[in-house]
């Protein structure tokens, strides 16, 4: 995917996101299912996943190479990137304690949303900032998947807020 339509999917996927998540009453916005986070922790686990990377692309690419250095291979495409992802889940990845939520109520909702959509408008105009060249040479530390370019950072953010989408409608017992 080229910048544009990485910022589309983004853009595109949080918002149904976010739809469903409006979509949701009280009971279903804190319902959990074995074991699972309920509607409002995976709320509160999208926007503690979505700050950080839109913290770090306030810095300048030649600052995020100093710190977390240079790609020294292409980007790997979008379903690649995705299938390394779901296999890290099925071995047991999981999400790493600085993004783990607390208990979301009810009256966090709106807020929570709001923050949301926010950084996520945020994210979307820095990405802006960056060039085709930059978005595979800049690499930035992924906790569960290790150095990522930002190109692949940016896959995994518009994938992982539709992975969290479909998985809370399985738990709804949505179709």
């Amino acid at each position: 995917m080229k910048q544009n339509e990485i910022i589309l999917q983004l853009n595109r996927n949080h918002a149904s996101y976010i739809d469903f998540i409006y979509s949701l009453n009280h009971q279903q916005f804190m319902q959990t299912h074995q074991g699972k986070w309920s509607a409002g922790q995976q709320l509160e686990h999208i926007y503690l996943s979505v700050k950080p990377l839109t913290q770090a692309l306030l810095l300048p690419s030649f600052l995020l190479r100093l710190l977390f250095g240079k790609a020294n291979r292409p980007s790997r495409k979008y379903e690649v990137l995705v299938e390394k992802y779901t296999n890290k889940l099925a071995n047991g990845g999981k999400a790493s304690k600085k993004y783990i939520p607390s208990v979301v109520s009810n009256n966090k909702k709106e807020m929570l949303i709001k923050k949301l959509q926010h950084t996520i408008y945020k994210l979307a105009s820095l990405i802006r900032h960056f060039n085709e060249e930059e978005l595979d040479t800049v690499v930035l530390p992924h906790p569960l998947l290790g150095k990522l370019t930002l190109r692949e950072m940016l896959y995994f953010t518009v994938y992982h807020v539709k992975h969290h989408e479909d998985g809370l409608k399985k738990n709804l017992g949505y179709r």
